[in-house]
C-alpha cells in the first residue's frame, strides 16, 4: 500500500490546480472565444479585395454552391469569355488580397458581405433604370425590422446561444455542446447504425451550407469543417466583436433559407417569399401581425394563423421539398408539437399556442399570379434580355433575372416612350384621320385597330450601330422586327440593286487596268450582258474610276414591258408592274429604283443570274450543247434527287398519321376505279398479300365489275411489282410512282419520319427519273439542267446577300426574288442599311455597351464594348451610289410624302433616303385557289448621316382582306413620328463622331 506523504499530496494538489486552470481556460474559450477572436480576426482582417483597371492577373471565382449558381458567380469565367468573343473587353476587375486568395485556394468560401437580394438590372443610354428584377422579393432590411417573436422562435428552434452569449467575442459558428453531441452521434451511428442523426450546425454554418456547399448539402466531415472555418472567418471579418455579425446571421438566415420551389413561382428563397408563395400571406401584413399586440379577436386569430405559418416554414427548412410538397400533414403535426414545446419554454404564450393549435395550415392552391405588364412596353427590353440569355448560357428569363448583373443598354428610353405613345395613337381609329393615315394606299377610317407596327432606329457611332429605339404595338411576345419571316415586297429591290452594282464593281476590279486592245478581246468572249456592258464602258470611258462606272451603271436601260414570259423558278412565269403607266417603257436603273418598277428588276435579276452562270468553270452552252458532257449526268442526278424530294415531302404530308389501311384506301381513291390500275396500286403497296386479300380489295372497290376468280388471279400475277418498273407502275396506275413507293414504305413503318423517308428513297428517286438520262430526251433534259444551273446561280446570289445580313439559309431560285418572293426580316434590312450608311463597313449592332458583373463582390468585373477593327464588305463608291438612289426615292419617288419632314436643330432639311416595299404572304389552304394570309409593308431608311432604321406595318391573315394599304403607310408613319424622333436626331453625340472610315480597316 502506497504511503501518503506531504510531497505526494502537494504534487496532487498542484496537478489539480493545473487541470482546473486548464478546464477554466477551455470554459472561457468555449464561452467567450478570446483565442479564436484574436486568431480569426487577424487572419480575416487581411482578407480584402479591390477593383482596379484592366483584367486581374490571378482572378478567383466562386464554386458551385446554390447561391453562387443562382447569382451567376459560378459561371463568370465562361460569361467573360463569351463577352470577349462578342467584342467586349475587361475595363476593370476585382483583385483579391493574398490572404483571401490563399484562403479560397485552400477550400474556404470567399469572405465578403453577401447580398440578401440581387437580380438583373438594365439601364438606358443615360443610366436610367428601365428594368429591375430583385430576388427574393421580400426581405427584412434590418434586425430591428424583424418581430422579436420570430427571432426568439428561430433561436430556440435552431441556435439558442447565438444572441445570448455573454461575451462580445463569442464565435457564432459553433456551439460546443451541440457539436460534441453531434460528433458523438456520428461515431455511434458508425458503430451501431440507428438511422437517426442530429446536427450540430449553427445558423452561421447553415447559411454557409445552403449558400456555398455543393447542392446546399454537408456531404462529409471535411465539408462541415469548411463551413465552420468560413463562418468563423466571416464572423470576425470586422474585428473581434461579433455582436453585429450575430444579429446579421439572423437577418441572413430568414432572408435566404431555401424553401423548395413551386410551379408558377420558381425557387422560393427566404421567409418573406415563402409566406407569399406557400400560404398567400403578404409579408408586410405578417410583420405587422407578429410585431404588434392584437386589439381584437380578428387580430388574435390572424396573429395565431400567421405565426403558425412562420413556424412551419422554419421547421420545413430541414426537408423543404418533402414537407412543403408531399409531406404537408407531417409538417402540420411537427408544427403543432413545436407549438407546445415553445409554450412550455415560455417563448410563446399559452393563448397563442392554443389559438395556433386550433388553426390549420392552409396552403394556397394556385401559384401567385405574375405581375401584369405590357408586352409593348417590354418589347425592346425583352430583346436585350434575349441577347443576354445567350451570353450567360441561360435558357429562360427566370434564370437570367436572378443573376447579379447590371447591363447598360444603348436604348434611348425617352424616345422609346414617345414612339410607343405615338404607336398607340396610330392604333386608335379616332386618331388615324388626324394623323394623315387614311386615304388611298393607306387606311380606311375604321380599320386602324388590327395593324401591327414595328419601328427600329439605330445610331451610327464610332464602333457600332447603336440601337436607340425598338418598338411595336403588338401586345404579344412576338417581335416583328427580329422574329418573323415577312414578305416585304419591293424592299428586295434594294438587295438586288446592291448585287447588280457589286457585279459592276467586281468587273471593274477585273478589267479596269487592261488596255483597250485586251478589253476588245474580252468583249468578244463576253457571254453575259453585264460583262459585255462593263467591258464596252471601259473601252470608251474617258474616266475609268469606279465611281464614274457606278454612275454609268445606274443609267443603263431596261424594258418595263410585262408582256414577256420568263422561264425561271422551274417554270414559265409572267410579271406585272404596280403602276401600269410604266408598262412598255424603257427606263434607267435609277428611274426604276425611284418608282419601284417590277419588270426592270426582273430583267436585272436575269442579268445577275446570267453573270453567275457565265462566271462558272464551264459555260452553260457547252453543257447544254453536248449530250456526252460529263457534267450533264451530275446535274440530272441532282435534279432527280431534288424534284423527287419535293414530291415525297408533299406526299408525306398527305399520308402522315394514317393507318396502313387508311393510307391504302386514300391512294386507291386517287387512281381511277379500273381493275388493272387498282391491281397495280394494291400489288405495289402490299406485294406479299395473298390472292384472297387482293380479290377482296378489288371486289370492294369494283362492286359492279364482273370479275371471276380466274380474272382476279390473272390480274394478281400480271401486275405484280416484279413485272414492271416503279416508273411504269406509276404510269399504269396514273399516280406518281414515288407516291406508290411512299405508301408501300409506310405500310411497314407508319411512324416513319420525313427524314427517314428521304433517306430510304435515294435509289427510288433516281430510278423514277431514269428516263431523263436517255439521249432521245435531250430537250427535256436540257430544261432540267437549266433549272439546276439557275439554282447554282442563286446559291451565289444568296452568298452575296447573306454577307450583307440576309437572315435565311436559302433564296427562292426565281427572278421573282428581286421583288420579294424570298421574304426578309426588318432587322436584316436595317443591317444592310447600316452597311450603306457606314460607307460599306460592317459595324456590329450594339444593344448593350457595358456589362457589370457581381458588383461589390470579390468577383466584380466591368466589361465594355469595343471594336478596333471592322470588316469592309462593299466599296464606298457603291454605297454612295445606292444612297443617292435612296434619296431620290424620297425626293421624287414612292416615298416623296416624306420629303422635307426632318430638320436639324438649325432648321435645315436633313437628307433622308429609303426603299419601300409591300407584300402579301400566301398559304395553301387546301382549296384550288390560294388565299391571302397576311399583308406587310415596309420602309427601310436613313435619316442624315447618323440614323437609320426600318418601319413595318403588318396585318395577320384573318383581317387581311379589309386592307389595301401599301408601303405608303410605313412612310407616313415615319412622317408622323417626326416629333417623337426629332429630339433624338438633334441631340449632340456624347463623344465626337470618330472617323470609322479611317485607313486600317480590312477590306
Amino acid at each position: 500500500m502506497m504511503r501518503l506523504t506531504w510531497d505526494r499530496v502537494l504534487t496532487a494538489l498542484i496537478l489539480l490546480v493545473i487541470a482546473g486552470f486548464g478546464a477554466w481556460l477551455i470554459s472561457i474559450e468555449i464561452e467567450s472565444s478570446p483565442l479564436q477572436a484574436r486568431l480569426f480576426s487577424r487572419f480575416s482582417g487581411e482578407m480584402s479585395y479591390a477593383t482596379a483597371p484592366g483584367p486581374a492577373a490571378e482572378p478567383r471565382f466562386a464554386g458551385d454552391g446554390p447561391y453562387d449558381q443562382r447569382l451567376g458567380y459560378s459561371d463568370l469565367p465562361q460569361v467573360i469569355d463569351t463577352l470577349q468573343a462578342e467584342n467586349f473587353v475587361i475595363e476593370s476587375q476585382a483583385r483579391m488580397s493574398d490572404a483571401l486568395r490563399s484562403f479560397v485556394d485552400y477550400g474556404g468560401f470567399p469572405i465578403f458581405p453577401e447580398k440578401a437580394q440581387a437580380g438583373l438590372s438594365i439601364q438606358d443610354r443615360d443610366g436610367r433604370s428601365i428594368y429591375f428584377a430583385l430576388h427574393p422579393e421580400q426581405v427584412f432590411r434590418s434586425f430591428d425590422a424583424i418581430p422579436p417573436l420570430i427571432v426568439n422562435t428561430l433561436l430556440y428552434v435552431e441556435n439558442r446561444e447565438l444572441l445570448s452569449a455573454t461575451s462580445v467575442t463569442h464565435n457564432p459558428a459553433i456551439e460546443w455542446d451541440r457539436f460534441a453531441f453531434a460528433s458523438a452521434n456520428i461515431v455511434v451511428d458508425k458503430v451501431i447504425s440507428t438511422g437517426h442523426r442530429f446536427g450540430g450546425s449553427t445558423l452561421a454554418t447553415q447559411i454557409e451550407k445552403f449558400r456555398h456547399s455543393p447542392e446546399g448539402r454537408t456531404g462529409s466531415v471535411t465539408e462541415k469543417l469548411r463551413q465552420i472555418a468560413s463562418a468563423s472567418m466571416r464572423a470576425y471579418a470586422q474585428g473581434p466583436d461579433t455582436s453585429s455579425f450575430r444579429r446579421q446571421v439572423v437577418i441572413d438566415y430568414l432572408n435566404s433559407t431555401p424553401l423548395s420551389a413551386r410551379a408558377g413561382f420558381g425557387e422560393v428563397i427566404g421567409l418573406g417569399d415563402g409566406l407569399w408563395a406557400w400560404y398567400g400571406t403578404d409579408f408586410n401584413q405578417a410583420v405587422s401581425a407578429l410585431g404588434q399586440t392584437p386589439r381584437s379577436e380578428a387580430e388574435h386569430y390572424q396573429r395565431a394563423r400567421i405565426y403558425k405559418q412562420v413556424l412551419s416554414l422554419l421547421l420545413a427548412q430541414r426537408r423543404p421539398s418533402y414537407y412543403l410538397l408531399q409531406g404537408r400533414d407531417e409538417l402540420g403535426t411537427l408544427t403543432d408539437s413545436h407549438l407546445r414545446v415553445l409554450a412550455d419554454a415560455g417563448i410563446i404564450s399559452l393563448d397563442l399556442r392554443d389559438r395556433a393549435l386550433a388553426t390549420d395550415l392552409v396552403f394556397r392552391h394556385d401559384p401567385p399570379a405574375p405581375a401584369e405588364f405590357s408586352f409593348i412596353d417590354r418589347k425592346a427590353i425583352n430583346a436585350i434580355r434575349a441577347h443576354l440569355l445567350s451570353v450567360f448560357g441561360k435558357s429562360t428569363f427566370y434564370d437570367l433575372d436572378r443573376l447579379d448583373v447590371r447591363a447598360e443598354s444603348t436604348l434611348d428610353m425617352p424616345t422609346q416612350r414617345r414612339v410607343i405613345a405615338m404607336l398607340r395613337r396610330i392604333g386608335d381609329p379616332k386618331e388615324v384621320a388626324g394623323l394623315g393615315l387614311t386615304g388611298e394606299r393607306l387606311l380606311e377610317p375604321d380599320s386602324a385597330g388590327n395593324v401591327n407596327y414595328s419601328v427600329t432606329i439605330y445610331e451610327r457611332r464610332e464602333y457600332g450601330n447603336f440601337m436607340r429605339v425598338q418598338a411595336d404595338n403588338l401586345e404579344r411576345p412576338l417581335d416583328l422586327n427580329e422574329g418573323g419571316k415577312l414578305d416585304l415586297g419591293s424592299t428586295a429591290k434594294l438587295r438586288t440593286l446592291v448585287s447588280y452594282l457589286e457585279i459592276i464593281a467586281q468587273l471593274h476590279d477585273r478589267y479596269a487596268h487592261l488596255p483597250a486592245r485586251e478589253l476588245a478581246e474580252v468583249a468578244e468572249d463576253g457571254a453575259d450582258p453585264l460583262t459585255q456592258w462593263s467591258v464596252d464602258y471601259l473601252v470608251h470611258a474617258g474616266d475609268r474610276n469606279l465611281q464614274s462606272m457606278m454612275d454609268a451603271a445606274m443609267l443603263r436601260r431596261y424594258s418595263a414591258n410585262p408582256g414577256e414570259a420568263f422561264f425561271t423558278g422551274r417554270g414559265l412565269h409572267t410579271f406585272v408592274n404596280f403602276d401600269k403607266t410604266h408598262n412598255g417603257r424603257i427606263m434607267t436603273v435609277a428611274e426604276a429604283m425611284r418608282y419601284s418598277v417590277n419588270l426592270v428588276f426582273i430583267r436585272m435579276m436575269r442579268d445577275i443570274v446570267r453573270f453567275h452562270l457565265a462566271d462558272g468553270p464551264t459555260a452553260p452552252a457547252e453543257i447544254l450543247g453536248s449530250p456526252s458532257h460529263p457534267a450533264r449526268k451530275e446535274y440530272l442526278e441532282r435534279f432527280a434527287d431534288e424534284e423527287g424530294s419535293l414530291f415525297l415531302s408533299r406526299f408525306f404530308r398527305r399520308y402522315r398519321g394514317l393507318t396502313p389501311d387508311d393510307a391504302l384506301s386514300l391512294l386507291a381513291s386517287r387512281s381511277r376505279p379500273v381493275a388493272h390500275r387498282l391491281a397495280v396500286v394494291f400489288r405495289s403497296v402490299r406485294p406479299r398479300a395473298s390472292v384472297a386479300e387482293f380479290s377482296q380489295f378489288l371486289r370492294a372497290r369494283l362492286p359492279n365489275a364482273d370479275l371471276s376468280a380466274a380474272d382476279l388471279e390473272h390480274l394478281y400475277v400480271t401486275y405484280g411489282p416484279d413485272r414492271f418498273s416503279l416508273q411504269d407502275r406509276g404510269y399504269i396506275a396514273r399516280v406518281h410512282p414515288l407516291e406508290l413507293w411512299l405508301v408501300a414504305h409506310l405500310q411497314k413503318d407508319p411512324a416513319s419520319s420525313r427524314a427517314a423517308v428521304l433517306a430510304a428513297s435515294v435509289d427510288q428517286r433516281q430510278e423514277v427519273y431514269g428516263w431523263l438520262f436517255k439521249s432521245k430526251v435531250q430537250r427535256a433534259a436540257n430544261t432540267r439542267i437549266r433549272i439546276m444551273l439557275e439554282e447554282d446561280a442563286f446559291e451565289k446570289i444568296h452568298d452575296s446577300w447573306e454577307r450583307l445580313g440576309y437572315p435565311f439559309p436559302t433564296l427562292v431560285p426565281s427572278y421573282a426574288t428581286s421583288i420579294g418572293t424570298s421574304a426578309d426580316r426588318p432587322a436584316a434590312l436595317a443591317e444592310l442599311m447600316g452597311i450603306l450608311v457606314n460607307e460599306g463597313l460592317r459595324l456590329p449592332t450594339v444593344r448593350i455597351d457595358r456589362v457589370h458583373l457581381a458588383e461589390g463582390t470579390p468577383y466584380e468585373t466591368h466589361m465594355g464594348f469595343s471594336v478596333d477593327r471592322v470588316e469592309r464588305v462593299l466599296p464606298p463608291e457603291l454605297t454612295r451610289t445606292v444612297r443617292r438612289a435612296l434619296s431620290d426615292v424620297v425626293e421624287n419617288g414612292t416615298a416623296r410624302r416624306l420629303a422635307g419632314t426632318y430638320r436639324d436643330a438649325k432648321g435645315a432639311v436633313i437628307p433622308v433616303g429609303g426603299k419601300t416595299g409591300t407584300g402579301d404572304e400566301l398559304a395553301d389552304s387546301g382549296n384550288p385557289k390560294e388565299r391571302e394570309v397576311s399583308r406587310s409593308a415596309a420602309f427601310v431608311f436613313y435619316l442624315g448621316d447618323r440614323f437609320f432604321g426600318v418601319i413595318t406595318a403588318h396585318v395577320p391573315g384573318q383581317f387581311t382582306r379589309r386592307y389595301n394599304f401599301t408601303s405608303a403607310l410605313p412612310v407616313q408613319v415615319l412622317k408622323v413620328l417626326a416629333p417623337a424622333l426629332q429630339p433624338l436626331i438633334n441631340d449632340t453625340p456624347e463623344r465626337e463622331q470618330g472617323d470609322v472610315l479611317a485607313a486600317g480597316f480590312s477590306r
